[in-house]
């Protein structure tokens, strides 16, 4: 779980992107000059990543550094195969 702070940074970048993604409808709408366009998704793609790191981050800290230092053996292992699933699924994205 994340404190307010770190809620108020995700949130703080997700209204950002979406701000862009908005000036992105608008340049389409515009017609404007498509490497204008890539370059401004792009920017999108990189805001979004750090908002998943971010997220990621509190969740090592938070959730499975509790479960680590739990006793439950299957939690444990649950919480390793989740985040290895995450991991994979972050190297097979453009």
């Amino acid at each position: 779980m994340m404190n307010e702070k770190q809620k108020e940074d995700v949130l703080k970048r997700l209204n950002k992107v979406e701000g862009q993604i908005r000036g992105i409808n608008k340049m389409v709408t515009e017609d404007r000059y498509c490497i204008d366009i890539l370059t401004q998704t792009r920017a999108v793609v990189s805001a979004i990543r750090k908002v998943e790191e971010l997220i990621m981050k509190q969740h090592l800290y938070s959730c499975v550094t509790t479960s680590m230092r739990s006793n439950n053996a299957e939690d444990k292992v649950n919480k390793i195969n989740e985040v290895m699933d995450m991991l994979s699924k972050f190297r097979h994205v453009g």
